[in-house]
């Protein structure tokens, strides 16, 4: 039996694509995802990145649930540190009486972003440690239970919204472990502590009135398409955009100096980013996918599709299903 697919959707605003063209591109994955049995498309905060659209995120949410009909939506995260709970209440409340049963609302701890944004947010570096008691605060205002006397979220309370923690370190895992709830590791990027973080998590969880079993979701990249070349060359694509990390924001470059930089030590750790990827023709993938499930022991599989344009990864979405699902 094939492990729950779900898909963490960057809204990657490409190279030549306008914004709007993004989040066109950004419903009709979502679209294509509900109609080819995905469990869930999820997306994440992020600011002053000019490749990615999804920094408003429960605006995008909204607009992603009213032109969908039945898959999940939710947050791979909210970095509530950047938030007050109460209004991640509110919005997430918003989101469930409109589309009931839907919302789903993963927590991060990180801020998203570099710290002159931060600053920017008006947020204090610090806010960050508050996280596990700012988590609990967001979880009593949708339970109805307010810590605060006399404050209550509207909309929000009484939706319980369901709470999933995100992290790439033993951080999250744990304290997902100890709240009971849900554990989204961020393998995508950030490989390296994904199997200790699993086994810490599974060991320390403790039953809560959200989840009476551990539940692990683990994150994976496919490049999926039609021949192994085209699967090939859309990854070099991918990289080549990464490289834009490594310089400054806005910096323009050649595919020659991307490829020179990707052959350098600089690049190293973007490479170290793809660790956990599937890319090549159903088959392959497939298989790749297959084998991160049992090597992860995950209990639901987080996919980033990563194809450079909306349609290369209308195609990947398709073509896993295809392939893994049925």
């Amino acid at each position: 039996m094939p492990l729950p697919l779900s898909i963490l959707d960057l809204a990657t605003v490409a190279r030549g694509q306008t914004v709007a063209e993004s989040l066109a591109g950004t419903v009709a994955l979502a679209q294509k995802a509900e109609e080819t049995g995905y469990q869930r498309v999820w997306y994440a905060e992020h600011h002053n990145m000019a490749a990615i659209a999804s920094s408003a995120t429960s605006v995008l949410i909204a607009h992603v649930a009213a032109h969908t009909g039945s898959i999940r939506l939710g947050s791979g995260g909210i970095m509530l540190p950047n938030h007050a709970p109460l209004l991640i209440a509110e919005q997430f409340g918003t989101l469930e009486t409109l589309h009931p049963g839907r919302i789903d609302l993963g927590l991060g701890r990180a801020p998203g972003t570099d710290q002159n944004t931060l600053r920017a947010l008006r947020r204090d570096p610090a806010s960050a440690e508050s996280f596990p008691q700012d988590v609990l605060e967001l979880q009593a205002y949708l339970r109805g239970e307010s810590r605060i006397a006399d404050v209550d979220a509207y909309p929000g309370k009484g939706t319980d919204v369901p709470l999933y923690i995100l992290g790439s370190s033993l951080f999250g895992a744990e304290l997902a472990a100890v709240l009971g709830l849900p554990y989204a590791f961020a393998s995508h990027f950030a490989p390296a502590a994904l199997h200790e973080a699993i086994a810490l998590y599974r060991s320390k969880f403790t039953a809560s009135e959200q989840l009476a079993e551990p539940y692990v979701i683990a994150a994976y990249n496919v490049i999926a398409a039609d021949d192994q070349a085209d699967a090939e060359r859309q990854l070099q694509e991918v990289m080549r955009s990464r490289v834009a990390l490594l310089l400054r924001p806005g910096a323009e470059f050649t595919d020659e100096q991307a490829d020179a930089l990707l052959r350098s030590p600089k690049a190293q750790h973007l490479h170290q980013m793809m660790t956990y990827s599937a890319v090549g023709t159903p088959d392959v993938v497939e298989q790749k996918v297959a084998e991160f499930a049992e090597q992860t022991g995950a209990d639901e599989l987080m996919i980033a599709h990563q194809g450079p344009r909306v349609d290369d990864r209308l195609r990947s979405v398709e073509l896993l299903a295809e392939a893994y699902l049925t």
